[in-house]
């Protein structure tokens, strides 16, 4: 047998630390790659599949791509899939790897996987930095700007948060923030710890690197990060306890989720999620898919993705940490309350199924069959005529919208079940609406045609029919996706993706009038602008 080194920080997964061996065993005569070859096609792995598929590739949102099914395929046809992605959701990549890059990850995939190292709380603590002093933290914001209508984006693939003013549409800062950031999440209006006044003014990151970054935005853009830990090597979500006190991150890899302080973010407890799924099967791989804090309880949620399961997390006492672990379905992703907020409704995408769980009871209270791979991102809640409140979502694997009754309580018959559907020209990655507003906007983000996956589309919620098509972009290798309200729901931001250039920063932000649909400005000089999150509505939950 022949042995590769296996390194760390050629995978991605030990961002920041040295890159000491593991040997890889590899058959001499199946597929073979360099060791300097087999890196780079880990890096790739990591970034671009790893999230789908999983680290040891036994699949998840995506298909099992361990060497029993790979080498079945074989090279000319897995790099045909690598290169123009599939009808059932998965990207090309053609434009993003060269050929030469293509055939190595189709090698690679045929290989056996590597399996990464674990981290412990004190590998954690040593990668905690404080760079503004407790004590040295304003009362007041320290520019004249209203930082309650920011909103605070990811760029993806430079590694970078851009802090960007609603009201001038000038880009304040772009703050370092590691790989691919997936989810930044701020304290909300129930964190008891903080003045009203300050409600929404931290913010937290966690990118793909499982770097957590903490945010000030009452400090001068120079100094708005002022804290950093790492909890995991793969990760990705995070949120803020209700009494401001705690911030929770989940992995990826290592399956686990970490508590630390909100105020310093030293980590405090880690809480392994490997396990039993709801087939009694022994889960390794049992990634944390999504977390959020519920408004109502004093709880974590925690969706531990291939278990199947949405664990509620108390955490009054972190030394007798109550875990009540909750059956659902596979494979967890991600999701979002009903307005009362006692309802956290997440899709299992590939059950094809939005589980519905009582955060007050603490127990499962239903699950809605909808369509194909189903994908609220931080979904959409609104009030339909016929069936009172409800909640929506896109799939990734089909070009509809599925929208279900979320009041129990005063519309029981329509309550959980589904109330109608929209069909979109293509399949999507989100859906956002706001209060204020007449329409429900749907991305077509899994749409290989250019002209679909560059344009958003945007129903009425009195007619329930599509009224405007908006090609967002027109230039080649770009995509429209997530949409986000400003503070008052007058205008809508779409993102606008750079997906094959992460150093040239010519990903940008269209602004729309949300009453008459029409473009107001562009926001440019941004990487793979992705997630976007208005401070005022995240904090207080507007959808």
């Amino acid at each position: 047998m022949k042995k590769l080194k296996f390194g760390l920080s050629a995978i991605g997964l030990a961002v920041g630390m040295a890159a000491t061996g593991i040997s890889l065993p590899v058959s001499a005569g199946g597929p073979t790659l360099s060791e300097e070859d087999f890196d780079k096609a880990n890096l790739m792995y990591f970034q671009r599949c790893a999230g789908c598929h999983g680290v040891l590739r036994k699949g998840a949102t995506g298909k099992n791509l361990e060497p029993k099914n790979t080498l079945k395929k074989g090279q000319a046809r897995l790099e045909k899939i690598i290169s123009y992605g599939t009808e059932g959701g998965m990207n090309n990549f053609d434009d993003i790897f060269s050929k030469d890059e293509i055939s190595k990850l189709a090698t690679y995939i045929q290989m056996e996987p590597p399996v990464p190292p674990e981290m412990s709380l004190a590998q954690m603590k040593e990668h905690t930095k404080q760079f503004v002093a407790l004590k040295d933290y304003p009362t007041k914001p320290l520019h004249g700007r209203n930082w309650k209508n920011f909103f605070v984006v990811i760029e993806r693939d430079a590694g970078k948060a851009a802090i960007v003013d609603g009201d001038t549409k000038e880009i304040v800062t772009h703050i370092d923030t590691g790989y691919a950031v997936h989810v930044i999440k701020g304290t909300e209006h129930h964190a008891t710890q903080h003045p009203k006044d300050e409600v929404g003014r931290f913010w937290y990151t966690i990118g793909r690197d499982g770097k957590v970054n903490k945010i000030d935005l009452f400090q001068t853009p120079d100094k708005m990060l002022v804290a950093e830990t790492k909890m995991a090597y793969d990760a990705r979500d995070i949120a803020v306890s209700g009494d401001g006190k705690y911030v929770i991150a989940g992995g990826y890899w290592p399956a686990h989720f970490v508590i630390m302080d909100a105020a310093t973010l030293e980590p405090l407890k880690v809480v392994s999620t490997r396990g039993y799924n709801t087939k009694g099967e022994f889960i390794n791989e049992a990634r944390v898919a999504a977390i959020y804090t519920t408004p109502n309880e004093p709880t974590f949620l925690v969706a531990v993705k291939e278990l199947g399961q949405m664990w509620q997390v108390d955490y009054r006492d972190l030394d007798n940490l109550r875990i009540e672990q909750i059956n659902s379905a596979e494979f967890l992703h991600d999701g979002f309350f009903d307005p009362s907020g006692r309802y956290f409704q997440i899709a299992a995408n590939a059950s094809n199924k939005m589980v519905v769980v009582d955060t007050k009871t603490r127990k499962l209270e239903k699950m809605i069959d909808v369509d194909k791979l189903p994908h609220p991102g931080p979904g959409a809640n609104w009030i339909d005529e016929k069936c009172g409140p409800v909640g929506g979502t896109t799939h990734l694997g089909v070009g509809l919208v599925s929208v279900w009754g979320n009041d129990p309580i005063n519309h029981p018959d329509e309550a959980w079940k589904l109330c109608y559907e929209v069909e979109t020209d293509g399949a999507g990655v989100f859906i956002r609406t706001h209060e204020t507003s007449d329409y429900v906007w749907a991305d077509q983000l899994k749409h290989p045609e250019p002209e679909v996956q560059q344009s958003v589309q945007v129903f009425d919620k009195k007619t329930r029919e599509i009224v405007k098509t908006i090609r967002v972009t027109e230039e080649e290798g770009k995509a429209a996706l997530h949409m986000e309200f400003n503070e008052d729901g007058t205008e809508v931001w779409v993102s606008v993706w750079n997906r094959a250039d992460a150093k040239n920063p010519t990903g940008e932000i269209v602004v729309y009038d949300a009453k008459t649909l029409k473009e107001k400005a562009r926001i440019k000089g941004l990487t793979t602008p992705t997630g976007k999150f208005n401070v005022y509505n995240r904090s207080h939950h507007k959808t």
